[in-house]
C-alpha cells in the first residue's frame, strides 16, 4: 500500500503520477510493494493521448465528409475522388471504434 499522485485529466481518464511515500510493509529501498494508493490527486487541463487520437481521427472523418458533399455538388468527375474518401472514412471509423474500444479497456481494468 504505497501511495503515488494520480493524474486526472479533462476527459475523465486518469495515470498514475509520481511515488510519494513508502508504506509499513516495505522496508527496501527503492522497492514498493505493489499496492497503489493516490496519495492526491492533480487535475490536468488536457485530454489524455487516447482522447486527443480519437478528436483527431474525428476532425479527419468531418474533413472527408466535408469533401464528399463538396464533390457531389460540383458533379460526377469526381467518382474515383469520392469512392478513395468512403474507404478513408471507413478506415477511420474502424479506428475509432478500436481506440474506444482501448480506453474502455483500460478503464475498466481497475
Amino acid at each position: 500500500m504505497c501511495f503515488f499522485d494520480q493524474h486526472r485529466f479533462a476527459c475523465g481518464d486518469w495515470r498514475w503520477g509520481h511515488f510519494r511515500q513508502h508504506c509499513n510493509r516495505e522496508y527496501r529501498t527503492g522497492e514498493t510493494c505493489g499496492m497503489k494508493l493516490i496519495m492526491q490527486t492533480v487535475p490536468v487541463s488536457h485530454k489524455c493521448k487516447l482522447c486527443d487520437k480519437i478528436d483527431t481521427k474525428q476532425r479527419r472523418r468531418m474533413a472527408e465528409e466535408d469533401r464528399i458533399s463538396r464533390w457531389k455538388r460540383e458533379g460526377s468527375k469526381f467518382r474515383a475522388s469520392i469512392d478513395r474518401s468512403y474507404d478513408m472514412i471507413k478506415s477511420l471509423d474502424r479506428e475509432i471504434y478500436d481506440l474506444r474500444n482501448e480506453r474502455m479497456r483500460k478503464s475498466q481494468a481497475i
